[in-house]
Protein backbone atom coordinates (compact mmCIF):
# COMPACT_ATOMS: atom_id res chain seq x y z
CA UNK A 1 0.00 0.00 0.00
CA UNK A 2 0.99 3.19 -1.14
CA UNK A 3 1.43 6.48 1.34
CA UNK A 4 -1.10 8.14 0.18
CA UNK A 5 -3.40 4.88 -0.37
CA UNK A 6 -6.14 3.76 2.28
CA UNK A 7 -6.94 0.55 3.43
CA UNK A 8 -10.70 0.99 1.69
CA UNK A 9 -9.41 2.78 -1.71
CA UNK A 10 -8.85 0.42 -5.10
CA UNK A 11 -5.17 0.23 -5.80
CA UNK A 12 -3.88 2.70 -8.28
CA UNK A 13 -3.50 2.27 -11.82
CA UNK A 14 -2.98 4.42 -14.33
CA UNK A 15 -6.44 4.97 -16.65
CA UNK A 16 -5.52 2.50 -20.37
CA UNK A 17 -4.75 4.13 -23.28
CA UNK A 18 -7.81 4.22 -25.62
CA UNK A 19 -8.62 1.62 -27.51
CA UNK A 20 -8.11 1.45 -31.36
CA UNK A 21 -10.44 4.09 -33.02
CA UNK A 22 -13.33 3.45 -35.33
CA UNK A 23 -11.76 4.24 -38.65
CA UNK A 24 -8.78 1.52 -37.88
CA UNK A 25 -10.21 -1.32 -35.59
CA UNK A 26 -10.95 -4.36 -36.60
CA UNK A 27 -11.20 -7.48 -34.25
CA UNK A 28 -7.69 -8.83 -35.38
CA UNK A 29 -6.25 -5.49 -34.74
CA UNK A 30 -7.71 -5.32 -30.93
CA UNK A 31 -6.90 -8.90 -30.54
CA UNK A 32 -3.10 -8.49 -31.69
CA UNK A 33 -3.09 -5.08 -29.69
CA UNK A 34 -4.19 -6.55 -26.22
CA UNK A 35 -2.08 -9.65 -26.73
CA UNK A 36 1.02 -7.51 -27.11
CA UNK A 37 0.27 -5.28 -24.36
CA UNK A 38 0.01 -8.15 -22.17
CA UNK A 39 3.24 -9.85 -23.13
CA UNK A 40 4.61 -6.13 -22.65
CA UNK A 41 3.60 -6.12 -19.34
CA UNK A 42 3.87 -9.83 -17.93
CA UNK A 43 7.49 -10.30 -20.07
CA UNK A 44 9.13 -7.19 -21.41
CA UNK A 45 8.96 -4.82 -18.91
CA UNK A 46 10.65 -7.25 -15.65
CA UNK A 47 12.93 -8.27 -18.36
CA UNK A 48 13.63 -4.35 -19.14
CA UNK A 49 14.08 -3.19 -15.60
CA UNK A 50 16.21 -6.27 -14.46
CA UNK A 51 18.66 -6.04 -17.63
CA UNK A 52 18.64 -2.64 -18.52
CA UNK A 53 20.53 -0.56 -15.54
CA UNK A 54 23.59 -3.37 -15.77
CA UNK A 55 23.40 -2.59 -19.70
CA UNK A 56 22.87 -6.51 -20.35
CA UNK A 57 21.98 -8.17 -23.70
CA UNK A 58 18.11 -9.04 -24.17
CA UNK A 59 18.37 -12.75 -23.05
CA UNK A 60 17.80 -15.17 -26.27
CA UNK A 61 14.73 -16.55 -24.35
CA UNK A 62 12.61 -13.25 -25.18
CA UNK A 63 13.86 -13.29 -28.77
CA UNK A 64 12.48 -16.72 -28.83
CA UNK A 65 9.09 -15.65 -27.39
CA UNK A 66 8.91 -12.60 -29.94
CA UNK A 67 9.50 -15.28 -32.86
CA UNK A 68 7.02 -17.45 -31.37
CA UNK A 69 4.28 -14.78 -31.59
CA UNK A 70 5.41 -14.07 -34.66
CA UNK A 71 6.53 -10.23 -33.64
CA UNK A 72 9.91 -10.58 -36.38
CA UNK A 73 7.15 -11.31 -39.33
CA UNK A 74 4.00 -9.13 -38.70
CA UNK A 75 4.84 -7.67 -42.34
CA UNK A 76 5.48 -11.04 -43.76
CA UNK A 77 2.93 -12.57 -45.89
CA UNK A 78 1.18 -15.42 -44.33
CA UNK A 79 2.06 -18.31 -46.83
CA UNK A 80 5.45 -17.94 -45.43
CA UNK A 81 4.58 -17.97 -41.54
CA UNK A 82 4.08 -14.63 -41.35
CA UNK A 83 0.83 -12.26 -39.51
CA UNK A 84 -0.14 -10.70 -42.68
CA UNK A 85 -0.54 -7.51 -41.14
CA UNK A 86 1.00 -4.13 -42.54
CA UNK A 87 2.84 -1.11 -41.60
CA UNK A 88 -0.33 -0.68 -39.16
CA UNK A 89 0.19 -3.82 -37.50
CA UNK A 90 3.55 -3.36 -37.22
CA UNK A 91 3.71 -0.37 -35.38
CA UNK A 92 0.78 -0.69 -33.31
CA UNK A 93 2.71 -3.81 -32.00
CA UNK A 94 5.76 -1.47 -31.81
CA UNK A 95 3.97 0.91 -29.63
CA UNK A 96 3.23 -1.75 -27.29
CA UNK A 97 6.66 -3.28 -27.00
CA UNK A 98 8.25 -0.05 -26.48
CA UNK A 99 5.93 0.53 -23.60
CA UNK A 100 8.14 -2.16 -22.08
CA UNK A 101 11.48 -1.65 -23.63
CA UNK A 102 12.40 0.19 -26.60
CA UNK A 103 15.25 -2.07 -27.75
CA UNK A 104 12.49 -5.20 -27.79
CA UNK A 105 10.51 -2.30 -30.01
CA UNK A 106 13.28 -2.16 -31.91
CA UNK A 107 14.85 -5.40 -32.64
CA UNK A 108 11.47 -6.70 -34.28
CA UNK A 109 12.67 -4.50 -37.33
CA UNK A 110 15.67 -7.39 -38.04
CA UNK A 111 12.80 -9.30 -39.12
CA UNK A 112 9.74 -8.39 -41.27
CA UNK A 113 11.47 -9.84 -44.77
CA UNK A 114 15.11 -7.70 -44.27
CA UNK A 115 17.49 -9.26 -45.70
CA UNK A 116 15.28 -12.11 -47.93
CA UNK A 117 15.95 -9.99 -51.39
CA UNK A 118 17.43 -13.06 -53.29
CA UNK A 119 16.84 -13.56 -56.70
CA UNK A 120 16.98 -16.85 -56.49
CA UNK A 121 12.86 -17.43 -55.54
CA UNK A 122 13.69 -20.88 -53.03
CA UNK A 123 16.16 -19.04 -51.14
CA UNK A 124 13.91 -15.69 -50.57
CA UNK A 125 10.89 -17.91 -49.56
CA UNK A 126 12.67 -20.23 -47.17
CA UNK A 127 14.20 -17.28 -45.62
CA UNK A 128 11.04 -15.30 -45.35
CA UNK A 129 9.58 -18.30 -43.37
CA UNK A 130 13.25 -18.26 -41.23
CA UNK A 131 12.41 -14.28 -40.74
CA UNK A 132 8.79 -14.21 -39.81
CA UNK A 133 9.85 -17.44 -36.79
CA UNK A 134 13.20 -15.27 -35.59
CA UNK A 135 15.15 -17.35 -36.91
CA UNK A 136 17.05 -14.72 -39.56
CA UNK A 137 17.05 -11.57 -37.39
CA UNK A 138 19.78 -8.89 -38.97
CA UNK A 139 21.22 -5.72 -38.80
CA UNK A 140 21.49 -2.87 -41.44
CA UNK A 141 24.79 -2.03 -42.67
CA UNK A 142 24.00 1.80 -43.63
CA UNK A 143 26.02 4.44 -41.52
CA UNK A 144 29.98 4.87 -41.73
CA UNK A 145 32.05 7.96 -40.01
CA UNK A 146 31.26 10.23 -42.72
CA UNK A 147 28.01 8.84 -44.31
CA UNK A 148 24.84 8.76 -41.47
CA UNK A 149 22.53 11.51 -42.77
CA UNK A 150 24.01 11.64 -46.23
CA UNK A 151 23.94 8.21 -47.40
CA UNK A 152 25.21 9.04 -51.02
CA UNK A 153 28.34 9.20 -49.01
CA UNK A 154 28.85 6.06 -48.53
CA UNK A 155 32.63 4.33 -49.48
CA UNK A 156 32.60 1.13 -47.82
CA UNK A 157 33.47 -0.91 -51.25
CA UNK A 158 32.50 -4.15 -52.24
CA UNK A 159 35.20 -4.88 -55.01
CA UNK A 160 33.84 -7.82 -57.23
CA UNK A 161 36.43 -11.06 -57.28
CA UNK A 162 35.36 -14.36 -59.45
CA UNK A 163 32.40 -15.39 -57.77
CA UNK A 164 32.57 -13.16 -54.65
CA UNK A 165 32.48 -9.62 -53.73
CA UNK A 166 35.74 -8.37 -51.51
CA UNK A 167 34.38 -5.57 -48.64
CA UNK A 168 36.67 -2.99 -47.26
CA UNK A 169 35.70 -0.35 -45.56
CA UNK A 170 34.12 1.26 -42.24
CA UNK A 171 30.53 0.95 -40.65
CA UNK A 172 29.32 2.32 -37.98
CA UNK A 173 26.17 2.87 -35.44
CA UNK A 174 25.58 -1.02 -36.51
CA UNK A 175 22.87 -2.22 -33.69
CA UNK A 176 23.18 -5.67 -33.25
CA UNK A 177 25.96 -6.68 -35.54
CA UNK A 178 27.63 -10.02 -33.97
CA UNK A 179 24.56 -11.16 -32.72
CA UNK A 180 22.88 -11.25 -36.13
CA UNK A 181 22.40 -13.86 -39.08
CA UNK A 182 23.40 -11.88 -41.06
CA UNK A 183 24.33 -8.34 -41.90
CA UNK A 184 22.77 -5.91 -44.64
CA UNK A 185 25.44 -3.49 -46.21
CA UNK A 186 25.07 -0.65 -48.19
CA UNK A 187 28.56 -0.36 -50.34
CA UNK A 188 29.90 1.04 -53.64
CA UNK A 189 30.57 -1.09 -56.10
CA UNK A 190 31.53 2.17 -58.70
CA UNK A 191 32.01 5.69 -58.58
CA UNK A 192 29.37 7.41 -60.43
CA UNK A 193 29.91 8.93 -64.14
CA UNK A 194 29.89 12.90 -64.95
CA UNK A 195 26.65 13.81 -64.55
CA UNK A 196 25.30 10.67 -62.97
CA UNK A 197 23.95 11.31 -59.28
CA UNK A 198 25.65 10.64 -56.19
CA UNK A 199 23.91 7.71 -55.25
CA UNK A 200 25.08 5.75 -58.46
CA UNK A 201 27.17 3.19 -57.88
CA UNK A 202 25.31 1.99 -54.33
CA UNK A 203 24.76 -2.18 -53.84
CA UNK A 204 22.88 -3.88 -51.07
CA UNK A 205 24.87 -6.89 -50.58
CA UNK A 206 23.70 -9.86 -47.60
CA UNK A 207 26.80 -10.71 -45.11
CA UNK A 208 25.88 -14.28 -44.29
CA UNK A 209 27.38 -14.99 -40.71
CA UNK A 210 27.20 -17.31 -37.68
CA UNK A 211 25.40 -16.07 -34.78
CA UNK A 212 27.63 -14.03 -31.90
CA UNK A 213 30.60 -14.32 -34.61
CA UNK A 214 32.41 -12.17 -36.66
CA UNK A 215 33.55 -13.64 -40.27
CA UNK A 216 37.21 -13.65 -41.05
CA UNK A 217 38.16 -10.17 -41.87
CA UNK A 218 35.54 -8.07 -39.76
CA UNK A 219 36.34 -6.50 -36.61
CA UNK A 220 34.08 -5.02 -34.51
CA UNK A 221 34.45 -2.53 -31.02
CA UNK A 222 31.12 -1.82 -29.46
CA UNK A 223 30.03 1.79 -28.91
CA UNK A 224 29.31 3.01 -25.23
CA UNK A 225 25.83 4.14 -25.21
CA UNK A 226 23.79 6.38 -22.39
CA UNK A 227 20.54 4.15 -23.21
CA UNK A 228 18.96 2.11 -25.69
CA UNK A 229 20.45 -1.01 -23.75
CA UNK A 230 19.79 -4.63 -24.47
CA UNK A 231 22.20 -4.77 -27.54
CA UNK A 232 24.76 -4.28 -28.45
CA UNK A 233 25.65 -1.16 -31.12
CA UNK A 234 29.07 -1.61 -32.95
CA UNK A 235 31.79 0.22 -34.90
CA UNK A 236 32.52 -1.79 -37.97
CA UNK A 237 36.07 -2.66 -39.88
CA UNK A 238 36.04 -4.66 -43.05
CA UNK A 239 38.64 -5.43 -44.16
CA UNK A 240 38.95 -8.18 -47.24
CA UNK A 241 35.80 -9.70 -46.02
CA UNK A 242 34.13 -12.28 -48.87
CA UNK A 243 30.89 -12.11 -49.57
CA UNK A 244 29.17 -14.26 -52.40
CA UNK A 245 28.16 -12.26 -55.74
CA UNK A 246 24.68 -13.98 -55.29
CA UNK A 247 24.37 -12.15 -52.22
CA UNK A 248 24.24 -8.78 -54.52
CA UNK A 249 20.36 -8.35 -53.72
CA UNK A 250 20.17 -4.72 -55.35
CA UNK A 251 22.46 -2.36 -57.17
CA UNK A 252 21.21 0.17 -59.57
CA UNK A 253 17.77 0.86 -56.74
CA UNK A 254 19.97 0.44 -53.79
CA UNK A 255 19.54 3.85 -52.71
CA UNK A 256 16.36 4.05 -53.75
CA UNK A 257 14.96 0.96 -51.61
CA UNK A 258 17.02 2.53 -48.64
CA UNK A 259 14.85 5.22 -48.96
CA UNK A 260 11.66 3.72 -48.88
CA UNK A 261 12.50 1.05 -46.23
CA UNK A 262 13.48 4.68 -44.05
CA UNK A 263 9.77 5.71 -44.76
CA UNK A 264 8.42 2.74 -42.84
CA UNK A 265 11.40 3.04 -40.37
CA UNK A 266 10.49 6.46 -39.61
CA UNK A 267 6.86 5.70 -38.45
CA UNK A 268 8.10 2.70 -36.94
CA UNK A 269 10.08 5.15 -34.61
CA UNK A 270 7.01 7.60 -34.29
CA UNK A 271 5.45 4.31 -33.06
CA UNK A 272 8.37 3.95 -30.48
CA UNK A 273 8.51 7.26 -29.49
CA UNK A 274 4.70 7.30 -28.55
CA UNK A 275 5.47 4.56 -26.78
CA UNK A 276 8.37 5.54 -24.49
CA UNK A 277 6.35 8.47 -23.75
CA UNK A 278 2.93 6.88 -22.71
CA UNK A 279 4.85 4.73 -20.29
CA UNK A 280 6.40 8.32 -18.78
CA UNK A 281 2.83 9.45 -18.52
CA UNK A 282 1.54 5.98 -17.15
CA UNK A 283 4.31 6.06 -14.18
CA UNK A 284 3.62 9.35 -13.60
CA UNK A 285 -0.08 9.09 -12.76
CA UNK A 286 0.58 6.36 -10.18
CA UNK A 287 3.97 8.79 -8.68
CA UNK A 288 1.47 11.83 -8.46
CA UNK A 289 -1.30 9.58 -6.53
CA UNK A 290 1.67 7.90 -4.33
CA UNK A 291 3.74 11.16 -3.27
CA UNK A 292 2.63 13.07 -0.50
CA UNK A 293 3.88 16.80 0.31
CA UNK A 294 2.15 19.30 2.29
CA UNK A 295 -0.52 16.46 3.40
CA UNK A 296 -2.09 15.79 -0.04
CA UNK A 297 -0.68 13.63 -2.96
CA UNK A 298 0.97 15.49 -5.00
CA UNK A 299 -1.62 14.81 -7.99
CA UNK A 300 -4.20 17.35 -6.24
CA UNK A 301 -1.82 20.38 -6.60
CA UNK A 302 -3.15 22.04 -10.26
CA UNK A 303 0.15 22.91 -11.67
CA UNK A 304 0.96 19.10 -11.77
CA UNK A 305 -2.09 18.00 -12.57
CA UNK A 306 -1.36 20.54 -15.63
CA UNK A 307 1.30 19.63 -16.44
CA UNK A 308 0.34 15.73 -16.49
CA UNK A 309 -2.65 16.62 -18.68
CA UNK A 310 -0.35 18.54 -21.74
CA UNK A 311 1.89 15.68 -21.78
CA UNK A 312 -1.19 13.07 -21.95
CA UNK A 313 -2.55 15.33 -25.18
CA UNK A 314 0.41 15.45 -26.70
CA UNK A 315 1.03 11.55 -26.50
CA UNK A 316 -2.54 11.44 -28.40
CA UNK A 317 -1.66 13.77 -30.99
CA UNK A 318 1.23 11.86 -31.76
CA UNK A 319 0.02 8.67 -31.88
CA UNK A 320 -3.01 9.67 -34.40
CA UNK A 321 -0.58 11.10 -36.57
CA UNK A 322 2.04 8.44 -37.17
CA UNK A 323 -1.33 5.99 -37.30
CA UNK A 324 -2.57 8.02 -39.72
CA UNK A 325 0.70 7.46 -41.90
CA UNK A 326 1.06 4.03 -41.20
CA UNK A 327 -2.34 3.56 -42.48
CA UNK A 328 -1.01 5.88 -45.85
CA UNK A 329 1.68 3.63 -46.51
CA UNK A 330 -0.68 0.70 -46.14
CA UNK A 331 -2.20 2.02 -49.00
CA UNK A 332 0.48 2.50 -51.35
CA UNK A 333 1.25 6.00 -50.53
CA UNK A 334 4.82 6.73 -50.48
CA UNK A 335 4.50 9.31 -47.64
CA UNK A 336 8.16 11.12 -48.05
CA UNK A 337 6.90 14.03 -46.34
CA UNK A 338 4.42 12.44 -44.15
CA UNK A 339 6.35 10.06 -42.39
CA UNK A 340 9.16 12.55 -41.82
CA UNK A 341 6.71 14.99 -40.26
CA UNK A 342 5.37 11.82 -37.74
CA UNK A 343 8.76 11.01 -37.14
CA UNK A 344 9.61 14.48 -35.92
CA UNK A 345 6.35 15.28 -33.70
CA UNK A 346 6.33 12.32 -31.98
CA UNK A 347 10.17 12.27 -31.13
CA UNK A 348 10.32 15.81 -29.89
CA UNK A 349 7.30 15.50 -28.16
CA UNK A 350 8.55 11.80 -26.28
CA UNK A 351 11.89 14.04 -25.36
CA UNK A 352 9.44 17.12 -23.88
CA UNK A 353 7.22 14.05 -22.04
CA UNK A 354 9.89 12.03 -20.46
CA UNK A 355 11.54 15.27 -19.33
CA UNK A 356 8.29 16.36 -17.75
CA UNK A 357 7.45 12.90 -16.51
CA UNK A 358 11.29 12.95 -14.78
CA UNK A 359 10.54 16.39 -13.09
CA UNK A 360 7.05 15.47 -11.60
CA UNK A 361 9.17 12.62 -10.42
CA UNK A 362 11.39 15.36 -8.52
CA UNK A 363 14.78 13.59 -7.30
CA UNK A 364 13.00 9.96 -7.67
CA UNK A 365 13.00 10.23 -11.01
CA UNK A 366 16.91 11.02 -11.07
CA UNK A 367 17.87 7.92 -10.12
CA UNK A 368 17.68 4.70 -11.35
CA UNK A 369 15.77 3.16 -8.77
CA UNK A 370 12.39 4.56 -11.57
CA UNK A 371 12.07 4.14 -14.95
CA UNK A 372 11.36 7.16 -15.98
CA UNK A 373 14.74 7.97 -16.59
CA UNK A 374 15.66 4.79 -18.60
CA UNK A 375 12.08 6.77 -20.82
CA UNK A 376 13.87 9.63 -21.00
CA UNK A 377 17.64 8.44 -22.34
CA UNK A 378 15.80 5.95 -25.00
CA UNK A 379 13.46 8.78 -25.90
CA UNK A 380 16.57 11.09 -26.79
CA UNK A 381 17.53 8.65 -29.12
CA UNK A 382 14.82 8.43 -31.45
CA UNK A 383 15.42 12.27 -32.46
CA UNK A 384 18.86 11.39 -33.70
CA UNK A 385 18.45 7.63 -35.54
CA UNK A 386 16.39 6.91 -38.40
CA UNK A 387 17.40 10.75 -39.59
CA UNK A 388 18.27 13.23 -36.73
CA UNK A 389 14.97 16.16 -36.38
CA UNK A 390 17.48 18.31 -38.46
CA UNK A 391 17.28 15.92 -41.31
CA UNK A 392 13.39 15.36 -40.73
CA UNK A 393 12.64 19.26 -41.09
CA UNK A 394 15.06 19.41 -44.00
CA UNK A 395 12.88 16.94 -46.03
CA UNK A 396 9.44 18.63 -45.29
CA UNK A 397 10.68 22.15 -46.09
CA UNK A 398 12.38 20.61 -49.43
CA UNK A 399 8.69 19.62 -50.47
CA UNK A 400 6.98 22.78 -49.55
CA UNK A 401 9.44 25.56 -50.67
CA UNK A 402 11.52 25.05 -53.86
CA UNK A 403 15.28 26.36 -53.35
CA UNK A 404 16.10 29.96 -55.29
CA UNK A 405 18.46 29.58 -58.50
CA UNK A 406 21.09 31.18 -55.97
CA UNK A 407 20.58 28.80 -52.99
Amino acid sequence: MTSAQHADEPALLPAPPPELPAPYRTDARLAMQQEARRFTAEQVKPIADEYDPDKREMPRSLLDELGARGYFGIMIDRAHGGLGGGVFEYTMIAEELARGWLSVASIIARGQGLGTEFPDDAKRAELLRRSARGRWIGAAGFSEPDAGSDLAAVSTRAELDGDSYVITGHKRWIGNAKAADFIQLLCRTSDPEPGEKRSAGLATIILEKERDAFPPGLTGTPIDKIGYHGFLTWDLVFDGVRAPAANLVTDSGAFRDTQKWLNIARVHTAARAVGLARAAVEDSVLYLQEREQFGHPIGDFQALRFTLASMAARVEQARAFYRQVAHLLDCGQPCERESAMAKLVATEMAVDVTGDAMQLHGGNGYTTERQVERYWRDARLTTIFEGTSQIQQKIIADSLLPRSPLS
